[in-house]
């Protein structure tokens, strides 16, 4: 979560939020192992509003709107069959991580809407690194955790 201190700051991190200047990236355990040690997954999603989901769509269908991200395959474990992925989102659509991978075999562990694997436990996706411009002085600000902070990332080890 980023604060600002007055309402001007607020202005300014609420444009580069619409300049689309705030990077945020992802940690994700999903099931199975990836072709690809990385990748980019370009969709269409179109959302519910009713059942608060969304769903793959073809280009062209109303209403429908484009998601795009950038994973990489940092750790698989073979024993239990889950991977561990760095994700950037270049778009960022309702249920679009959660969606995306599912959508391809992948489910999130733990996610009761989309998911297929241990369910009742808590979602494996976490938002580790954010980076924004400085609503002041313009410099990139960047703000990580490491992964090894992360409680659940001890599964794969």
């Amino acid at each position: 979560m980023v604060f600002a201190k007055t309402s001007k700051a607020a202005g300014r991190l609420s444009e580069s939020i619409r300049n689309k200047e705030f990077n945020k990236c992802y940690l994700v355990i999903a099931d199975g192992k990836f072709e690809e040690k990385s990748g980019v997954l370009e969709d269409y999603l179109l959302k519910n509003e009713r059942t608060n989901t969304s769903k793959v769509v073809k280009e062209g269908t109303k209403n429908a709107k484009f998601a795009r991200l950038e994973y990489e395959v940092v750790k698989y474990n073979e024993e239990i069959n889950l991977s561990v992925l760095k994700i950037k989102l270049d778009t960022g659509r309702h249920h679009q991580i959660r969606l995306q991978l599912a959508s391809r075999n992948h489910s999130i562990c733990g996610d009761q809407k989309y998911g297929t694997r241990g369910r009742g436990k808590q979602i494996s996706l976490w938002a580790y690194k954010l980076e924004f411009p400085h609503p002041i002085t313009k410099e990139m600000m960047s703000f990580e955790l490491e992964p090894e902070h992360i409680g659940s990332w001890k599964i794969l080890d």
